[in-house]
């Protein structure tokens, strides 16, 4: 799971091309989760004044959030757009991808 979120961190961070699993996806948002939880937990309980570090955690995963989710959008065949629609866009996370190459790139599976 920490290999998942270095790679989509660290090697895509600002990558908005090809395409990304359903497990890279959520992956990183479970670790983003944990890792937002973690910091204001400790920072909440530690320094409460200093509770904002966690608002610049955030900053800084923006990109690769939204890297990521257009990957994933690129998966099963949709515009990077599609992460502007509430609600229909969870769906679309949680759909399987397309089989074989697409228009954005070779299937991830295959790799």
């Amino acid at each position: 799971m920490l290999e998942m979120y270095k790679k989509v961190v660290m090697e895509n961070y600002a990558n908005f091309n090809g395409r990304a699993r359903r497990r890279e996806f959520w992956m990183f948002c479970l670790m983003n989760l944990i890792i937002s939880f973690a910091i204001g937990f400790v920072l909440g309980l530690l320094a409460p004044k200093a509770a904002f570090i966690v608002n610049i955690y955030s900053l800084a995963v923006l990109v690769p959030s939204i890297a990521v989710a257009i990957r994933r959008m690129h998966d099963i065949g949709k515009s990077g757009w599609y992460i502007l629609i509430p609600i229909y866009n969870i769906v679309l996370f949680a759909t399987e991808g397309e089989k074989g190459s697409n228009q954005y790139g070779a299937d991830p599976k295959m790799n």
